[in-house]
């Protein structure tokens, strides 16, 4: 299968300020690739180079098995910008409504069914539009003509919790029609619930693609066991994966870095009466992947 996004040795540097360096990636037909970092990290530069608003300082990038530079490409994507400047007088629905004829083959009805799912006034003046409604516009005109490549800079950026779970249950369809959806953020949360699979960005560099099944694999896990009498914690000192260890009588807690099979074997000795097991954290995952860079860094620079 050929890949919708590839880039090989993709670099951008201004003057002499690194926006990315030697980015390598393949992003596979009918997936959600979260792309993660910081702010800064590279992510709108990496975007700009595959819509062709910038061009490379080397290496190479093809867009639905185009160049980049290939103007008929651009109608087969869905584009919203980090920073979406709408401005003017004009209605909302009529900036919709004009993106719609020149696109061609999306109805007013389209229009009118996005913006019910995600709350939209369009009757409001562009320029009149809150930092919220703002970005509801974008995601429509993103949306709107199906297109088989979304590419989604800061999604939620300004969207209550309801419209974000919405926009999330957009992205699942998308994904189901068979289209491939490019979602770049600073926030975790915001994307695993959706993404196939992460690329990690930082300072202008990939550091990591992980399959987000194999990210659970190994994420941290805060757990808390209730027994019917009191437990000896020597029972559960030094199980692999198993740490900070806290007994309080018939009560254990405890962190779990990656599967529970060894934990739940040495419960299995006793009788449980109640478990409470945390959503996996994949932030601290993250979070060890930049400070692991950062090491490396310093340790390069030393």
């Amino acid at each position: 299968m050929t890949a919708v996004v590839e880039t090989e040795g993709l670099t951008k540097f201004y003057g002499t300020r690194r926006g990315l360096e030697d980015l390598t990636l393949e992003i596979r037909p009918g997936e959600v690739f979260g792309y993660l970092g910081p702010n800064g990290a590279g992510k709108t530069t990496t975007i700009r180079l595959l819509l062709d608003v910038i061009r490379p300082t080397s290496g190479r990038a093809t867009v639905l098995g185009a160049d980049t530079r290939d103007p008929r490409v651009r109608a087969r994507i869905g584009y919203l910008p980090g920073e979406l400047a709408l401005e003017g007088r004009e209605r909302a629905r009529n900036y919709l409504q004009f993106l719609a004829d020149v696109r061609g083959g999306v109805s007013r009805g389209r229009i009118d069914e996005l913006a019910e799912r995600l709350d939209a006034d369009l009757s409001v003046r562009m320029g009149e539009l809150s930092k919220g409604n703002k970005q509801k516009v974008g995601l429509i005109q993103a949306f709107m003509h199906e297109p088989e490549l979304l590419i989604l800079d800061e999604p939620t950026s300004g969207l209550d919790p309801l419209v974000q779970q919405e926009f999330l249950a957009m992205v699942r369809e998308a994904r189901t029609a068979g289209h491939t959806i490019l979602m770049s953020s600073h926030v975790l949360a915001e994307v695993e619930h959706v993404a196939d699979r992460v690329g990690i960005v930082r300072a202008g560099r990939l550091v990591a693609v992980e399959d987000i099944a194999a990210l659970r694999e190994r994420a941290v896990r805060h757990v808390e066991l209730h027994f019917d009498a009191p437990v000896p914690k020597e029972s559960f000192e030094g199980l692999p994966g198993v740490r900070d260890v806290v007994v309080q009588g018939a009560s254990l807690r405890c962190t779990i870095d990656g599967r529970p099979d060894a934990l739940i074997k040495a419960a299995a000795r006793y009788t449980v009466v109640h478990m409470v097991s945390a959503e996996p954290d994949l932030e601290e995952i993250f979070l060890t992947y930049y400070s692991e860079e950062e090491g490396r860094h310093a340790h390069a620079g030393a």
